[in-house]
């Protein structure tokens, strides 16, 4: 019961700010009451707000676990090099259809398929 009545703690282990003029980028990895590790991305940008004279800071927050991050990194990767280089990746380049000639395709066949149906 004392477990039930506890708030739900996540450990961080490690954090890394990164200051890249108005925004902070927080790279934070914590650790689950199981052990397992993720990482939470926090994007803080100060704002002045008129109404009041004051600063705000506006936080956004992503969460990445670990079977995610191959394939955010490969995202992310792909979307640097295309900016850095405008050029799409190989790999997700859209690829010509396959050579139908050779298939004989009726549309008559798939009106009979439909009334089969």
């Amino acid at each position: 019961m004392e477990d039930q009545d506890r708030p739900m703690r996540h450990e961080e282990l490690f954090s890394r700010a990164v200051r890249a003029g108005k925004r902070t980028y927080f790279f934070d990895v914590k650790e689950t009451r199981n052990q397992e590790r993720y990482l939470t991305i926090t994007e803080s940008k100060r704002r002045f707000v008129d109404d009041s004279g004051k600063f705000i800071y506006e936080k956004h927050k992503l969460f990445l676990y670990k079977e995610d991050f191959e394939k955010f990194m490969k995202g992310l990767s792909d979307s640097v090099s295309f900016i850095e280089t405008g050029e799409v990746p190989e790999e997700i380049q859209p690829t010509p259809p396959e050579d139908v000639s050779g298939i004989d395709v009726s549309f008559e066949d798939l009106d009979k398929l439909d009334e089969e149906l």
